[in-house]
């Protein structure tokens, strides 16, 4: 608090943490022009309107915005020199005063009152005055110690009652009885109640406004005489900052204080048990050594006892039986005791070595993660290392013979090696080297083409870090395991966890299983109406009896899987299964017999499934998942998927739709073997059994949002292409390029939603109707075509172009 005193004047400034000082004689004509007050014409303001009676209202309290908005223009003018009293020269807000409540009688506040009626202007005179907006005066008047109450309520009264003179002189003229004066006494003392409590609740409101006006008055004037004087603002604001600095730094002193205050009486808390456990400890250590002593004393008892016994045993008064027995009894005791302690320390070194175990096993993993993520960061490095040493090769056409050629040659030759058996000195320093096939059966490497060698080799590579990253995390096949130990002695049953796991992958150990339930779910309607043997009594049939698709089976045999080392020669195990189930389903469903790409379906299926499951399998996709003109000779539900995926495209890929047809470029010519097969030769071995895992227990749906999401998995690098032929030759072998299948998983089942099939099922119907229309107007051109040229009468004239060259 700073206290100013320009003229005689007393004026209090509240400050944060400093205490500035104006100079008096400079600054005290500022001070006067800045704390002025504007007046409205007809009002009195300042001490004047102060000393004026307030105007009476019939209510006992009166209390507006209007009248706070005066007060403060009072309490502004009271600073101003010349305006009223010098005693009196304080803010009307000034409450330093203690105020001191009483319970006056009726006799006191009668001669109040009087006092107060002869102390109070004529209020004739005071006719557009505007009083003070509270009850009660609180400034004006000198400090006298304490105020009793009564004076206050007396100068109250004194208003009210002056403000109706009429109903005065109404209560003066006619005399009342006594007992109309104890009633008044008693309104007035439960008046003085209220009075009491709007007092205390005005008292802090009151308080609230002083320093909220002195406040802004002392801010006010100190910056304008500050920059009056030409100090810069950055030195207010710097001044202001520092403020609110030291506000805030003693807020957080406090916090300190308090939480120093808790961790005193925490680590009081502290001591105090230690210094019980302390004592605890202490008294057990006293029971161990007393119990010592017991146990040295029972046992110089014993060998004492033993000793004497020994000694009387060949002269007469030998023990009896029953000592004997006690004697016997007692060694017992002694060696179950014994036996006893062994056990509690074999216990504890049972325990120890657990820890040892548990703490070895730790690191084990430890170390196996580490050990697979060096493995995977060298399959990595050596993957580069063979695109450079390709990219250093000097071309055929070159004529430059260097040493450095036979050495990079050299290098690819070693790099493009399969796992043999050679020595391990030779293998460390030798590139990585990864095996001839994979788990499926396929090659890894091709055998003829270098240069596709050295890209197949990547691609392992590549495949190999993917599936080391992996097993550093939480394991599909941990997954699996925990849900085949909840369903022990149950069927598994569809539900949204299985869901969940068969969309991130069947781990090879368990996919034969779960693909022949899946198997065995969609085909269950169709072996409830078959006779047991179904399938053996086809194969006999298709065996005794040649069948129109025979020969086509035959000569699809070799071609169907040949990078496959099932089906890769004639003497292939696979190749006799292959043949057999083919043969069956031929004449199960003689409408279809049998299709190319039929084959790759089967031998998918028969990597994982026997024969019959296979046979099911087939019928699975060709006569519950796919429409009924998938495999026929005209193909035209294969057709009718087409155009349903180029809406699909259109609505999920925009933008890649755009692109590919503003250069012309159908991408169906590609997707078609798609759909027919089922991705099968057109992903990666690893993507494909991921793929038939959902297919095989979704449905249909599965083939469109895998397709959809190889397209937007290479969504940007398609677009980088600018040429038609660039961009027909890059579709056809872009997926073989796609090797993270946890991202394509992610991509189908999670940046495709929302994917109803019903959707698909509408499109279909919709296009299908459209595809057999054109279809029949083709083959009326057709027939016209013909019977046109058949009644030509120079069709023998008709030669072709080639013809005539020749």
């Amino acid at each position: 608090m700073a206290e100013q005193t320009v003229s005689g004047e007393t004026t209090h400034f509240l400050l944060g943490a400093d205490v500035i000082c104006p100079h008096p004689d400079a600054s005290a004509e500022k001070a006067r022009n800045v704390l002025a007050v504007e007046t409205v014409p007809g009002e009195l303001v300042g001490a004047q309107a102060a000393h004026q009676p307030a105007p009476g209202h019939p209510n006992s309290i009166n209390f507006s915005f209007k009248q706070w908005g005066t007060e403060l223009k009072n309490s502004m003018s009271s600073f101003r020199p010349g305006r009223g009293h010098g005693d009196s020269r304080k803010s009307v807000f000034y409450t330093n005063e203690d105020w001191e409540l009483l319970d006056p009688n009726p006799k006191e506040l009668e001669e109040s009152m009087a006092q107060e009626e002869r102390k109070k202007p004529a209020p004739e005179g005071s006719r557009g005055v505007t009083g003070s907006g509270f009850p009660f005066d609180l400034g004006r008047i000198p400090y006298k110690g304490k105020r009793p109450l009564k004076d206050m309520i007396g100068s109250y009264r004194n208003r009210h009652v002056s403000s109706e003179p009429s109903a005065e002189g109404v209560q003066s003229s006619s005399s009342k009885s006594a007992s109309e004066v104890q009633l008044q006494v008693q309104s007035q003392q439960e008046e003085l109640e209220q009075l009491k409590k709007d007092l205390s609740s005005q008292k802090e409101l009151v308080r609230l406004l002083q320093q909220t006006v002195r406040s802004s008055q002392y801010d006010k004037y100190f910056a304008s005489s500050r920059l009056s004087e030409g100090i810069p603002k950055d030195a207010l604001e710097l001044l202001h900052r520092k403020d609110e600095q030291i506000l805030g730094l003693s807020g957080q002193l406090e916090r300190l204080s308090l939480e120093r205050e808790s961790l005193q009486q925490e680590a009081r808390t502290l001591k105090t048990k230690v210094g019980e456990l302390s004592e605890q400890l202490g008294m057990l250590v006293e029971t161990i050594q007393a119990k010592d002593e017991v146990i040295m004393k029972l046992s110089r008892r014993l060998s004492e006892g033993a000793d004497g016994t020994s000694s009387t045993s060949g002269v007469p008064g030998s023990p009896t039986p029953a000592s004997r027995e006690q004697l016997e009894l007692d060694r017992l005791k002694d060696n179950l005791q014994g036996y006893k302690t062994q056990n509690k320390f074999l216990n504890k070194e049972i325990l120890e070595l657990s820890a040892l175990r548990r703490n070895a096993e730790r690191r084990e993993r430890d170390l196996m993660a580490k050990y697979s993520s060096l493995e995977a960061k060298l399959c990595q490095i050596e993957s580069k290392y063979l695109i450079l040493l390709q990219e250093m090769k000097t071309p055929v056409c070159s004529e430059e013979q260097g040493p450095s050629r036979d050495v990079i040659a050299q290098l690819l030759e070693d790099a493009l090696q399969v796992e043999g058996s050679e020595q391990p000195e030779q293998a460390f320093v030798k590139p990585h080297l990864v095996s001839e096939y994979d788990i499926y059966g396929f090659r890894t490497v091709p055998e003829d083409d270098e240069e596709e060698k050295l890209v197949a080799k990547v691609r392992a590579l590549d495949l190999k870090t993917l599936h080391l990253t992996e097993t550093q995390e939480v394991s599909t096949g941990v997954k699996w395991e925990n849900y085949f130990a909840s369903i022990m002695n149950r069927e598994m049953a569809c539900s949204p966890e299985l869901k969940s796991l068969i969309r991130a992958g069947i781990p090879h150990e368990h996919r034969s299983t779960v693909w022949k339930w899946c198997v065995d779910l969609h085909t269950r309607k169709f072996k409830d109406n078959t006779e047991p043997g179904y399938f053996q009594t086809l194969l006999q049939k298709a065996l005794e009896k040649q069948n129109p698709a025979s020969k086509q089976i035959e000569l699809d045999l070799l071609r169907t899987l040949p990078t496959n080392k099932h089906y890769s020669c004639p003497t292939s195990e696979g190749i006799q299964k292959l043949r057999n189930v083919l043969l069956a389903f031929s004449w199960r469903n003689p409408d279809i017999g049998y299709c190319q790409g039929l084959n790759r379906l089967v031998a998918v299926a028969l990597l994982y499934l026997e024969q019959e499951d296979a046979f099911w399998c087939l019928a699975t996709i060709v006569e519950v998942f796919m429409p009924r003109d998938y495999y026929t000779k005209t193909l035209l539900g294969s057709q009718v998927d087409q155009r349903v995926f180029r809406d699909l495209m259109s609505e999920k890929l925009p933008r890649l739709h755009a692109h590919l047809d503003q250069y012309n470029v159908d991408y169906t010519l590609i997707t078609f073997n798609w759909f027919l097969v089922v991705f099968v030769d057109s992903v990666v071995s690893d993507i494909l059994f991921k793929i038939w895992d959902s297919f095989l227990y979704e449905g249909p749906k599965v083939i469109f949002r895998f397709a959809l999401a190889l397209f937007k998995y290479k969504e940007e690098e398609i677009l980088k292409l600018q040429d038609s032929m660039a961009i027909f030759k890059y579709l056809r072998y872009f997926t073989r390029t796609i090797l993270d299948a946890r991202k394509l998983i992610s991509i189908s089942f999670g940046d495709l939603n929302p994917f109803p099939l019903r959707q698909i099922r509408n499109r279909r119907a919709y296009h299908l109707e459209k595809v057999r229309l054109e279809l029949t107007e083709l083959e009326a051109i057709r027939e016209d075509f013909l019977r046109e040229r058949d009644s030509s009468p120079d069709k023998g004239e008709l030669v072709s172009d080639e013809e005539e060259d020749t």
